[in-house]
């Protein structure tokens, strides 16, 4: 049977800062992200299956996503836990904001990685995590593709 790729789109708005960094990045900032996730696997053949013709219900997926990315990042402010940004944190938390703490600069190139291990570790064995794309901006976006990987 032939392999088919899914994809779901998800947004949710997070916001960073860039400790060392030499641009305006190091201000903190927020992104309005968009984040594509593509897994790859074989539709349900089993007619007696309530998903049959499906790789994954949309659904479930959805779940996946929202519960490992979406509802934890949506309107947080993520800070690497290895730089002075952590006094900033600490302050941000003990005013009631949502603050994630990484161990590793929030780039979106770093957050994709992050995401992908994340998925991969929820989805069903006979579906694969294929790609990601993050989009951070109208037009800038990091990729991950499993076979990159």
């Amino acid at each position: 049977m032939s392999k088919i790729r899914i994809t779901k789109q998800f947004s949710f708005e997070t916001g960073h800062a860039l400790y060392g960094y030499d641009g305006k990045c190091k201000n903190v900032h927020g992104h309005s992200y968009k984040l594509s996730v593509t897994v790859i696997g074989t539709p349900i053949s089993d007619t007696t299956n309530v998903k049959f013709g499906m790789v994954i219900d949309f659904s479930d997926l959805k779940k996946i996503v929202r519960e490992e990315v979406v509802d934890v990042f949506d309107h947080a402010t993520v800070f690497n836990k290895n730089t002075p940004h952590i006094e900033l944190a600490e302050e941000l938390k003990t005013r009631g904001h949502h603050v994630i703490l990484v161990g590793y600069q929030p780039t979106s190139e770093n957050m994709v990685i992050d995401f992908a291990e994340k998925i991969k570790s929820r989805l069903p064995e006979n579906i694969a995590l294929h790609s990601l794309r993050l989009q951070e901006t109208e037009t800038s976006y990091a990729e991950w593709f499993q076979s990159d990987n």
